[in-house]
């Protein structure tokens, strides 16, 4: 234990409970629903609405082998693939052998997909997939879809929820393990300001940390704070270098900052061509599968053409889909473009990459277990070595079904388990509050150092900009700029410098391109070296300690057997 903590007032109310799930979306609501349904008093906390995280902002949908032909095998082969040499493949087995029930028991949840007319789930295609197994639903809206069933499913079975709550820290009894959390209720309510819910088992379910960079998909909501919880909390974070850039954001003008329109890869996958400012298609030769192919490959080239060209987009022309199919299959791209005055159907779709989905984070076993006793951690928050360096489009999702359900199975078969006593730690160390105006300092820094392209001089001014803030904070401002005092935005700001400090020293470790890191300087795939994971902890001192592991696979998390 770090002893680290975030500078906030005492709990000022408590619960008790046997399991908190921290975070709202498909992995989160999904470890609540079988927890509970096990007869667990489970209490699910979320920052902001219980459908307000990333899940409902999910297009394209869930990949599964649920088609004629397909097995888990190719999803698998596939899933490899796009990991570029570093996922755990006996988590993408997990992943990829469950997944099938794993989207049935959603659907008897109450998930509507898709369905073609003889009545079968309609599936399609997004980039790495060599089969159709994306399942969708409403066209474009699949999250939302799945989010409403898991939400009303919530509702039904009268779970317990926080809403518009910010978690803090974690607690721990004297053993080291797992006792609950603090966190901070926004706005009046039941419970209003600093609180605590005592529980021996916390799942961390808060998604990613998108608002890390200026431009991303992702919600307000995600500053990455289940990460730099885990890391005040002592636990290890792994591969938090490979954040996946969408390659097909809707490019809104030079500038834009915060959530960005996202461009569903599941156009692509109905044909959809990428073109340049000449209008020539520029991912033919490029990969084999040409605009389907991984994202991080069609990331670069459109990076790449945009440099060539001295332009800040590409285009995306699905012109030939017709005004019908663009209506039926794409409604939610469609309203967006047109809300900024562009219309798919008529003119291509300028595009450009921004971040999207971290592949890395706190890093887990097959349960989700991380390396803190009681503590799991699943969803985008988790680093399970499903995705390795790059993400295969759609297995998010499924990923959060699939080690939710498994979390869940290991907190009930080791119930009934009672909290232990919260006990403060020794010499507690209370993390300085960043100055006003940080939280867009850090996002441009970020954007500019620690992007799409990277190098050694761009990451190491990057390193020097989040260090001086962090210094700044330290001393409690400067002449002309203050710390913030404690509240949501400050807290906010504290997890993104954190997170963003680790990314980046992770970044300048790696020597290598591969996956999602590109380095200019370091072009090649290095596996000799390289095929590897950085593991990140914190240490009480407040500084990070990067070790590289032995091998690709993941070592064990705690004293637990490793599953075959």
């Amino acid at each position: 234990m770090t002893g680290i903590r975030l500078h906030a007032p005492a709990p000022g109310w408590d619960i008790d409970a046997d399991v908190v799930v921290v975070g709202s979306g498909v992995a989160g609501l999904t470890a609540a629903l079988r927890c509970t349904a096990a007869g667990l008093r489970t209490v699910v906390v979320t920052k902001a609405r219980l459908d307000d995280g990333s899940t409902r902002w999910a297009q394209g949908g869930i990949a599964a082998a649920l088609g004629d032909g397909d097995t888990p095998e190719q999803h698998l082969d596939d899933t490899l693939v796009a990991g570029a040499g570093l996922c755990d493949e006996r988590a993408v087995r997990a992943l990829v052998t469950e997944g099938p029930d794993a989207v049935r028991r959603l659907i008897a949840t109450g998930a509507d997909f898709d369905k073609t007319a003889d009545g079968e789930i309609a599936l399609t295609r997004e980039g790495g997939h060599h089969r159709r197994r994306i399942a969708h639903a409403g066209g474009d809206a699949t999250g939302a879809e799945i989010s409403r069933a898991l939400v009303e499913a919530i509702r039904d079975r009268g779970v317990r929820t926080i809403e518009h709550a910010l978690v803090l820290d974690l607690l721990t009894d004297a053993e080291g393990r797992t006792a609950g959390v603090t966190l901070h209720v926004m706005g009046e309510g039941q419970h209003d300001g600093v609180g605590a819910v005592h529980a021996p088992a916390v799942v961390l379910a808060t998604g990613g940390m998108g608002q890390v960079f200026s431009a991303t998909t992702n919600p307000a909501v995600s500053t990455g704070d289940g990460v730099a919880l885990a890391l005040r909390a002592g636990a290890e974070v792994s591969d938090l270098e490979f954040v996946q850039f969408h390659p097909t954001v809707l490019f809104l003008g030079a500038g834009s900052e915060g959530q960005q329109p996202l461009v569903s890869e599941a156009v692509r996958g109905e044909g959809a061509h990428l073109v340049d400012a000449d209008g020539a298609r520029f991912m033919l030769g490029q990969h084999e599968l040409a605009e389907l192919a991984p994202r991080d490959i069609v990331a670069k080239a459109i990076t790449r053409r945009m440099q060539e060209q001295g332009t800040e987009q590409m285009y995306l022309d699905a012109r030939h889909f017709g005004a019908e199919m663009w209506e039926q299959r794409f409604p939610t791209i469609l309203a967006a473009c047109r809300s900024h005055d562009i219309d798919p159907v008529t003119e291509p779709i300028p595009v450009a990459p921004a971040a999207h989905y971290a592949s890395g984070g706190v890093r887990t076993d097959l349960r989700g277990r991380t390396t803190v006793p009681g503590l799991y951690a699943c969803g985008e928050v988790a680093c399970t070595g499903v995705h390795g360096a790059n993400r295969l489009a759609s297995n998010s999702l499924l990923e959060g079904l699939v080690f939710a359900e498994r979390i869940a199975e290991d907190i009930i078969a080791a119930a009934p388990r009672v909290a232990g006593t919260p006990v403060p730690h020794p010499t507690p160390v209370t993390l300085p509050l960043p100055v006003a105006g940080a939280r867009t300092r850090v996002q441009r820094v970020m954007t500019a150092g620690a992007g799409v392209l990277r190098s050694e001089d761009s990451l190491r001014t990057a390193a020097e900009a989040l260090d001086a803030l962090h210094s700044d904070a330290v001393a409690g401002g400067t002449d002309d700029t203050k710390a913030a005092e404690p509240g949501v935005e400050s807290w906010e700001t504290t997890n993104l410098l954190c997170v963003a400090r680790v990314l980046v020293a992770a970044a300048r470790h790696r020597e290598e391109t591969r996956g999602c890191h590109w380095r200019e300087d370091h072009a090649d795939r290095d596996d000799e070296h390289w095929r590897r994971h950085l593991v990140v902890r914190l240490t009480p001192e407040r500084t990070l300690d990067v070790r590289t592991t032995d091998s690709f696979d993941f070592p064990p998390t705690l004293d637990a057997p490793r599953e075959p």
